[in-house]
């Protein structure tokens, strides 16, 4: 039993040794990769231009002022005059709605309405129109191209004859892509 003590008591001393090396070699470490605190403003050189940056100086130009192509866009400042385009718009023909035009359905309707923008070119509003009428009608939409509240563009779309009970798919075409439209809305101004 007393061997039992005296190897325990060895193991013990042997463990605590360990422990105190291993405590010693980390305060070792840390004080080694520490890095000490500099004086000053902090600053950064940017490595193509060599130009030294500080809190304070940072975003202000030592060249020429910049162009506009430099500038952030802002798209509540864009600034868009406020006729109304028309364009006579000529639809695909899909297929026949059921004619049930009366005091409750009307006369025509649309669906399916998506804004896209065609890079490089316009903006566009797709939609289906449909004629729930037993008659030949000339239907005319009005859309709004809108940047939030602003109105970019107004459109009025003149659409040719469309026939009784037709289901057609329609290109209505918007500002250039240069300008920043994020939503539409439409309406059937006639019939």
């Amino acid at each position: 039993m007393c061997s039992i003590t005296v190897l325990s008591a060895r193991f013990l001393a042997a463990a605590i040794g360990v422990a105190l090396a291993s405590g010693a070699m980390a305060q070792a470490n840390r004080a080694a990769t520490s890095v000490p605190a500099t004086a000053g403003v902090p600053e950064f050189r940017d490595p193509k231009t060599g130009q030294v940056w500080t809190p304070e100086t940072v975003g202000q130009s030592t060249a020429a002022p910049s162009g506009p192509q430099d500038k952030a866009f802002d798209p509540g400042a864009q600034d868009v005059p406020g006729k109304v385009a028309e364009q006579r718009v000529q639809g695909r023909p899909l297929g026949t709605v059921p004619i049930t035009a009366g005091p409750n359905v009307p006369i025509m309707a649309f669906d399916g309405v998506t804004l896209r923008a065609v890079p490089g070119q316009r903006w566009q509003i797709v939609m289906y129109l449909d004629n729930n009428s037993a008659n030949a009608v000339d239907p005319v939409i009005e859309c709004r191209f809108l940047n939030g509240a602003n109105t970019v563009m107004t459109t009025r779309a003149l659409v040719a004859r469309t026939g009784p009970g037709v289901r057609q798919g329609l290109v209505i075409l918007g500002p250039r892509t240069a300008l920043f439209v994020d939503s539409s809305s439409c309406n059937v101004v006639s019939p």
